[in-house]
C-alpha cells in the first residue's frame, strides 16, 4: 500500500479486511434471512393480546422473540460492518438501509411486547420466571420491569418505534458528512517536501509530527474546512440532543442525563462525582501542559502541540504482526486461552486493518451473538499508540467473546459502561509491558510520555466532553435553542478551563466541539472516564494478586448482562459508586507526570 495514496476498498488485500462468513457465507445468504426476519416477526405478532393467559403461552412468545431478535441482530450486524468498511459502497449502503427499516418495522410490529408484560400481576409474572423453564429469561424480564414507570401504552410505544429511523437521520448525515464529504477536500500537506493526503485518519498522524510546520499546516487547514460547514453541523448536533430530549419528555424521565443513566442503575452522582473529581485535580493537568511547553522548548503552546510525542529520538515503527504480539506478551497475565484466542482473531479475519476510501475512521469492535466479535481499525505502523488501540479494541471483542460463551441470548450484551473497563484494562498491561522491556531510558521516557497522554485524553478530555454533553443537553432542557454560536462558545470556555493558562487556542479551535462522532450517542463518552478509572484498579488488582482476583476479573467478563454494571464490578473488585477509583487514576497520572519529569 502506498504511504501517500489511500486505496479503494476493492484493492485492499483480503488477508487485511475481516471474514464476515462467521455471520453469512455470502450477500445472498443475508437476503435470505432478511426475509426470515419478517416472518418470525409476524410469528411474535401472533401472540398480542395473549401475553398474560398463562405461563405457557408466555414462554412460547419469548422463544419466538428470542428467535426473531437473534435473526434481525445477525442480520444487521452484516449489514453494518460492510456498511462502516465502505460507505462508499452504494451496495453496501443500500444493504445497511433496508436492514434499519427492517429493524423499525420489527420494532414497531412488536411494540406491544413491554407494555404487555408490565401489566401482567407483579405476583403472577414473579411466580412464572421463578420457574426452571424462564431460566433464559428472567434476567431479561427482571430487566424489563425496571423501566415499568416509564414504558408507555401499546399504540405509544408502537408510534415510538416506528419514528426510531428518522431519529438516526441527524447521525447518519454527520456520518456522511465528516467520513465522506468533508473527508475528501481536506488537502494535502506537505511533509519533507512531499505532498500527502489529509485525512480524517491522517491528520492524527500529522499531529505527531515532530515537525511544528506540519502539524500547524495540518491542524489550520482540518479545522478550516469543519468551519465551512459549521452551521450544518451544528444543525445537525441540535437534531440530535432535541431527539434526545423528545424522548425524555416522551416518556417522563427527569432529564436526559437521567434517561441515560436509568437503565444500567447507575446513580446521577456517578456523573456529576467524575466531573467534580476531575476539577478537583485540574491543577495536575496544568502542571503537565507547562512540563509539555518546556520539553518541547516552544514560546507558546498551541493546540497543535499537544499531540506530538516529547522523546523526538526513538523510533516507534511497529507492523501489524509485531503488534498482535506485543499484545499476546503484554496481556499474559489474563491466561493462555485469552491471548491464544484474541491473537488468532486478529491475524485470521477478526480485524479490518487498514484505512481505505470510504472507511469509517477510527477504530471499534462489533460484535453479535453469532459470528466473531469483528475489530475495525485503522492501523498505522508508524504510530505506537495504534498498538495500544489493537489491544483497547481486542478488550473489547474478548468481553464479548466470554459474554456470548457464557450466557443466553436474552442477557449475553453488556453494557457499555462495562466495556470501557475490559478495552482500557488491556492498554493497562500492554503499557507495563512495554515499560519493562524499554531498550534504553529514551524508549522508557517516551513510553511515559505517551502513557501521561493517553490517560489524559480517556480521564480528563473524556470528562470535559462529558461536561459539554452535560450542558448541551441543559440549554436545550432550560428551553435555550443550540447554535453553532453557543455550542463554540461553550466549549472554547471548557478549553480554556481543562488545558489551562499555558495553552494558546487558534480562533477555530473550538471546532473540535463540532466533530466528536460519540456526541451523537449521547452520555456515552463518560463511560471511558470511568472506565479507565475502574480499569487502573483492577489491572493493578489482578498482577499484583494471585488467582482468586485473576477469577473475579474474568467473572466481571463473563458476566455479560446478567448483572447491572455497578454490581459486576463490585465483583471484579471496585466500587464504582464512590470516588475512590477516580481519585487513583487521577494520582497515578500525577505520579506518571512527575517520573517523566524526573526521567525528562
Amino acid at each position: 500500500m502506498s504511504k501517500n495514496t489511500i486505496p479503494l476498498r476493492k484493492d485492499v488485500p483480503a488477508k487485511d479486511k475481516w471474514d464476515l462468513s462467521s455471520i453469512y457465507k455470502s450477500d445472498d445468504d443475508w437476503e435470505a434471512a432478511l426475509k426470515e426476519v419478517s416472518v418470525l416477526t409476524e410469528k411474535v405478532a401472533a401472540y398480542k393480546g395473549r401475553l398474560g393467559e398463562s405461563a405457557e403461552t408466555l414462554l412460547e412468545a419469548l422463544k419466538a422473540l428470542e428467535e426473531a431478535e437473534l435473526k434481525m441482530e445477525t442480520v444487521y450486524h452484516y449489514a453494518s460492518l460492510q456498511h462502516e468498511a465502505d460507505e462508499d459502497d452504494s451496495t453496501a449502503t443500500d444493504r445497511d438501509g433496508r436492514a434499519m427499516m427492517a429493524y423499525t418495522q420489527m420494532q414497531a410490529a412488536l411494540s406491544f411486547i413491554d407494555p404487555e408484560i408490565q401489566e401482567i400481576e407483579d405476583d403472577k409474572l414473579q411466580k412464572w420466571i421463578s420457574t426452571p423453564a424462564f431460566e433464559n429469561y428472567k434476567i431479561y424480564i427482571q430487566k424489563l420491569l425496571h423501566f415499568k414507570q416509564y414504558i408507555l401504552s401499546e399504540k405509544e410505544e408502537r408510534i415510538l418505534s416506528l419514528q426510531m429511523q428518522s431519529a438516526q437521520t441527524a447521525e447518519t448525515a454527520f456520518s456522511v458528512l465528516t467520513n465522506v464529504d468533508i473527508n475528501k477536500t481536506f488537502g494535502t500537506v506537505t511533509v519533507d517536501g512531499e505532498e500527502k493526503q489529509l485525512t480524517e485518519t491522517t491528520w492524527s498522524v500529522f499531529m505527531h509530527n515532530q515537525d511544528r510546520k506540519v502539524r500547524e499546516e495540518a491542524y489550520k487547514k482540518f479545522y478550516a474546512k469543519f468551519e465551512e460547514h459549521q452551521n450544518t453541523i451544528a444543525a445537525l448536533y441540535a437534531g440530535n440532543v432535541n431527539q434526545d430530549v423528545f424522548s425524555v419528555r416522551a416518556r417522563g424521565y427527569k432529564s436526559s442525563l437521567d434517561q441515560a443513566l436509568y437503565g444500567n442503575k447507575v446513580p446521577l452522582s456517578v456523573y456529576h462525582n467524575l466531573i467534580d473529581c476531575i476539577h478537583k485535580n485540574l491543577d495536575a493537568l496544568h502542571e503537565y501542559y507547562s512540563l509539555r511547553k518546556k520539553a518541547l522548548g516552544v514560546d507558546e503552546l498551541r493546540h497543535y502541540d499537544v499531540y506530538v510525542p516529547l522523546v523526538k529520538s526513538v523510533s516507534t515503527k511497529t507492523s501489524y504482526e509485531e503488534s498482535v504480539e506485543i499484545c499476546r506478551n503484554a496481556l499474559a497475565p489474563l491466561g493462555k486461552e485469552y491471548t491464544d484466542r484474541l491473537c488468532d482473531g486478529l491475524l485470521n479475519g477478526w480485524a479490518d486493518r487498514y484505512e481505505n476510501v470510504g472507511k469509517r475512521s477510527g477504530a471499534f469492535s462489533s460484535g453479535c451473538y453469532i459470528g466473531n466479535p469483528y475489530i475495525l481499525l485503522n492501523y498505522n505502523d508508524e504510530n505506537i499508540r495504534d498498538v495500544f488501540t489493537m489491544a483497547h479494541e481486542g478488550g473489547h471483542s474478548m468481553h464479548s467473546w466470554y459474554s456470548v460463551h457464557n450466557n443466553p441470548f436474552m442477557c449475553y450484551d453488556y453494557t457499555i459502561f462495562e466495556a470501557e473497563v475490559a478495552s482500557t484494562f488491556n492498554e493497562e498491561l500492554v503499557f507495563e509491558y512495554l515499560l519493562k522491556n524499554a531498550k534504553d531510558k529514551e524508549m522508557k521516557k517516551y513510553l511515559l510520555a505517551m502513557r501521561a497522554d493517553d490517560i489524559l485524553a480517556t480521564l480528563y478530555r473524556q470528562t470535559m466532553f462529558a461536561e459539554f454533553e452535560l450542558k448541551a443537553h441543559e440549554f436545550v432542557e432550560n428551553g435555550t435553542p443550540l447554535t453553532a454560536e453557543l455550542l463554540r462558545k461553550t466549549y472554547r470556555e471548557l478549553l480554556e478551563l481543562y488545558f489551562g493558562p499555558e495553552m494558546h487556542f487558534e480562533d477555530n479551535s473550538d471546532m473540535e466541539g463540532l466533530r466528536i462522532p460519540h456526541f451523537y450517542s449521547a452520555f456515552y463518552v463518560y463511560k471511558y472516564a470511568t472506565g479507565i478509572s475502574a480499569a487502573l484498579a483492577l489491572a493493578k488488582r489482578v498482577t499484583t494478586g494471585g488467582e482468586k482476583e485473576r477469577e473475579d476479573y474474568f467473572k466481571f467478563l463473563k458476566s455479560g448482562g446478567s448483572r447491572y454494571p455497578i454490581e459486576s464490578l463490585k465483583v471484579a473488585g471496585v466500587d464504582m459508586e464512590t470516588t475512590a477509583p477516580v481519585q487513583a487514576a487521577c494520582d497515578e497520572f500525577k505520579a506518571i507526570v512527575e517520573q517523566l519529569r524526573e526521567e525528562l
